[in-house]
C-alpha cells in the first residue's frame, strides 16, 4: 500500500489498486465477524469446521499482537460472548432430551459433543484474548447443568469435563484470573463430575492432557482460603482411595496443603518462642 500511494503525487489513478486492500469504511462491520462464527459454530461438516476453528483462532491471535489501540476488543468480546450463551443454552437444552429415558441419546451424544466443542472453542479465543474470567463465572453458576450430567451415560457427557479441565489448567496458568468466589464455585460444581469422567477422558478424548489438568486443578484449589482446601481435599482424598487411576492424582496439592495446616504453623510457633527465649537473654539497660 506505501508503494502503491507514493504514486498518488503523480497523479496517477490508484483508487481501483487501493480498494483491493482497503475500504472506505474505516471500522469491520460488527455484523462480519459474528456472522463468520455463526458459520463456523453451526457447521456440521467435520474437516471444514475443524479447519476453519484453527485459521479463524489464528486470525484473531494476530489481531491480539496488534496495539490495544488498534484492536476492537469491546466488539469481539460481546459477540464471542453473546455466541457462548447460545452455545450453552443449547447445550442444556440437549441434556435435557438426552435425560429422558425415552429418547435415543446416539444422536444426542453427537449434538452435546457438537457444542461443547463449540465452547471449548470459544474458550480458547477468550483465554487467548485474556478475557475468560466471565466465561469461568458463567461456566460456574451451571448448577442445572452439572445435576442433568449426573444422569446422562458417561459416553454422552464426557466431552463438557474437557471445558471444567480447560479452566482449571487456565486458573493454573495464570491465564485467567476469576474472583475467589468464582474459583470456590466452580470447583464445587464441576470438580465432582470431572472425577466421575476422568477414567474416560483419559481414554476417550486425544486432546487431555492428564498431568496437565491435575496441575491446574491442584493449583486452583490451593488459591483458596486453608479451610476451602482442607474440605476440597478431603473429599478428593475419599474418592481417590476407592478408585485410584479413575481419579485426578491431586497429591501434590495434598502435600501443600498439608504442610500449611500441619507443619507451618509449628514452625512459625517455634520461631516465636525461640524470639522470646532470646529476648530474655538480652541484657537489661537499666540493670
Amino acid at each position: 500500500m506505501s508503494t502503491v500511494l507514493q504514486l498518488q503525487a503523480e497523479g496517477i489513478g490508484i483508487n481501483p489498486v487501493l480498494k483491493r486492500v482497503s475500504s472506505e469504511t474505516s471500522n469491520v462491520p460488527k455484523d462480519t465477524l459474528s456472522h463468520i462464527i455463526d458459520l463456523v459454530l453451526k457447521s456440521n461438516e467435520e474437516r471444514g469446521r475443524r479447519e476453519m476453528k484453527s485459521i479463524v483462532l489464528k486470525l484473531l491471535r494476530e489481531n491480539n499482537s496488534l496495539p490495544s489501540y488498534a484492536r476492537r476488543t469491546d466488539i469481539c468480546n460481546d459477540t464471542i460472548y453473546r455466541s457462548c450463551r447460545t452455545c450453552l443454552d443449547s447445550l442444556v437444552a440437549l441434556f435435557k432430551q438426552a435425560a429422558e429415558p425415552s429418547e435415543e441419546r446416539d444422536p444426542l451424544a453427537k449434538c452435546i459433543a457438537l457444542e461443547a466443542d463449540n465452547l471449548m472453542w470459544l474458550l480458547e479465543i477468550l483465554v487467548d484474548k485474556q478475557a475468560a474470567d466471565e466465561f469461568a463465572l458463567m461456566w460456574a453458576n451451571q448448577q442445572e447443568l452439572a445435576v442433568l450430567h449426573a444422569k446422562l451415560p458417561t459416553v454422552s457427557r464426557y466431552c463438557v469435563s474437557c471445558l471444567s479441565g480447560r479452566l482449571y489448567v487456565g486458573i493454573g496458568r495464570g491465564e485467567l484470573l476469576p474472583s475467589k468466589d468464582t474459583r470456590r464455585l466452580l470447583l464445587q460444581t464441576w470438580l465432582q463430575p470431572l472425577m466421575n469422567d476422568y477414567n474416560w477422558l483419559q481414554h476417550g478424548c486425544r486432546s487431555f492432557d492428564r498431568k496437565l489438568v491435575e496441575e491446574g486443578i491442584g493449583r486452583t484449589i490451593l488459591t483458596l482460603p486453608l479451610e476451602d482446601q482442607q474440605s476440597i481435599l478431603l473429599s478428593w482424598l475419599g474418592s481417590f482411595l476407592k478408585t485410584g487411576d479413575s481419579c485426578p492424582n491431586l497429591q501434590r496439592a495434598f502435600e501443600v496443603w498439608w504442610r500449611r495446616t500441619f507443619i507451618r504453623p509449628y514452625v512459625e510457633n517455634l520461631g516465636n518462642v525461640a524470639v522470646s527465649d532470646s529476648s530474655m537473654l538480652l541484657p537489661n539497660k537499666q540493670e
